[in-house]
């Protein structure tokens, strides 16, 4: 049987893919194929469907430049509305037709001699001359290594896999962590459940959200793609001001003032504000947004556990500080390993390494998007490119480099060592001293190394231009890899 070949192959269909799809037929390139392990478009917005799930960036700037969309109900869209829009975005402009569910890419090999990838996936294999890696970083699970949860005899389940058939209503429920999703789903489940233990092992900065439902006379105005267009640059420039407030200390006494008065409106209790204010920067960890998380934590049915979990007995769960609560339920809202790409577990260089065998646990890449030694490889959202923005916008920039560099494709292209290094290296010296790395918070930014390999140091503008430009003398080109690989 002769195995496919494809100009490109597009791993995953969620935001990032589905962008990449429409980005390739723009180009004309028709010959390739998007591969989703899943049984839908949609990736994280497909799912994460825990109650409450919802977007904390305006749903206008949230959405692609190409596909703009007025009919949004509310300034932050929830999660059944986005993932309407991805796949609605996904039929209309023809990915569906590319489309290939339920396969899983088990493995892809650079061959240097024929300078093409291998796949090999759960439905066969195939041959690329170029990968997008368009899998995202919010998709695999963080689950806490908690002595006795194994033994815990009632349900447990991560956010992000929400156990529908678990029925929360009249349990006690003790919930693990209170990142992004636990502030959108603890609002949403306190009035049911019977006593709800959060364990907070260390407390976030939660910001007011200006988030309201759009009535039909403004949304009416919208369709005048004017209208659209100024609005969602308001939005992206609101979202640059808090960026530059992050990256610039002396603007964190007014932030501070903003998010402490938003939980003195909140909470009157002393000693539960004291709980829930962090002692470190605004920005060290990601910023989150809500209006009703804090009201929650005021219920007569909600304790705050200012502490993480050391082990779980039978059903009490035992707090590092000694603290107990007999529960029904364990709901882990403990977040994703995003500088763990399963990915990099998979893609595989010409020798047999491993991408992760090159990062070492401090991912690498140039511009978030190629990667020394790994050929026609793209990366989609890769590490230090972590903007606070829309991930829309990295998502739409990178497209626009990676199509450049398929423009300029003729056989392979690989970013010279030398050029990847300088990069990271200013990114890493340009760190230090915004509230990323300030320190005082434990954050998703810093890898198992001690690293920050997933923040971006500078305005999104700046990135926005790096990308819009492909040098091609940053990179080996053409046939001397062959010729390497016969060596």
């Amino acid at each position: 049987m002769t195995t496919p070949e494809h100009e490109v192959v597009v791993i995953g269909a969620g935001a990032s893919g589905i962008g990449a799809a429409v980005r390739l037929l723009d180009q004309g390139i028709r010959d390739f194929v998007v591969l989703e392990k899943g049984n839908a478009v949609g990736g994280t917005w497909r799912d994460n469907t825990y109650p409450g799930c919802g977007c904390d960036v305006p749903s206008r700037l949230y959405s692609y430049t190409f596909a703009p969309n007025p009919e949004w109900s509310r300034v932050f869209a929830k999660q059944r509305e986005i993932l309407a829009y991805l796949g609605d975005t996904a039929t209309r402009f023809g990915v569906d037709e590319h489309l290939r569910l339920g396969v899983e890419v088990h493995a892809a090999r650079w061959d240097a001699t024929a300078l093409r990838w291998r796949l090999s996936t759960s439905d066969g294999d195939l041959t690329a001359r170029a990968i997008i890696a368009a899998a995202g970083p919010w998709h695999t699970p963080n689950l806490p290594d908690i002595p006795g949860l194994q033994g815990f005899d009632g349900p447990v389940f991560h956010s992000s896999r929400w156990d529908h058939d678990v029925d929360l209503a009249g349990r006690r429920v003790a919930v693990v962590g209170s990142g992004a999703s636990a502030v959108q789903f603890v609002p949403a489940i306190a009035p049911v459940v019977r006593q709800l233990h959060l364990f907070q092992r260390t407390p976030q900065w939660v910001l007011p959200k200006p988030d309201h439902h759009i009535p039909r006379v403004e949304r009416r105005l919208l369709r005048w793609h004017r209208a659209l267009a100024a609005l969602r640059g308001l939005e992206y420039r609101a979202l640059e001001s808090l960026g530059f407030a992050f990256r610039r200390p002396r603007a964190q006494p007014l932030l501070r003032a903003v998010a402490k008065a938003h939980i003195r409106r909140a909470i009157s209790d002393s000693s539960l504000r004291r709980k829930v204010t962090p002692d470190y920067p605004v920005g060290c960890t990601r910023p989150l947004v809500s209006n009703d998380y804090y009201p929650a934590l005021t219920r007569p049915n909600v304790q705050v556990h200012a502490t993480g979990v050391a082990e779980v007995r039978g059903n009490t769960v035992v707090a590092a500080d000694g603290t107990t609560a007999e529960v029904d339920a364990i709901v882990l809202g403990t977040g994703f390993r995003i500088l763990d790409l399963p990915i990099a577990e998979r893609v595989f260089d010409a020798d047999g390494a491993s991408l992760a065998d090159h990062w070492q646990g401090s991912p690498q890449a140039y511009l978030g998007t190629t990667v020394a030694g790994f050929p026609n490889l793209f990366l989609v959202l890769g590490p230090s490119v972590g903007i606070i923005n829309s991930a829309f916008v990295l998502i739409e920039a990178q497209l626009t480099y990676i199509m450049s560099a398929l423009r300029h494709l003729r056989t392979s292209l690989e970013v010279r060592r030398p050029v990847q290094d300088a990069f990271n290296a200013r990114v890493q010296a340009a760190l230090p001293g915004t509230a990323y790395n300030a320190g005082g918070c434990r954050s998703y930014y810093i890898d198992a190394n001690g690293r920050n390999s997933f923040s971006w140091p500078w305005s999104t503008e700046r990135l926005v231009e790096l990308l819009g430009r492909f040098d091609p003398t940053e990179y080996r080109v053409g046939e001397h890899l062959r010729e390497e690989a016969k060596a």
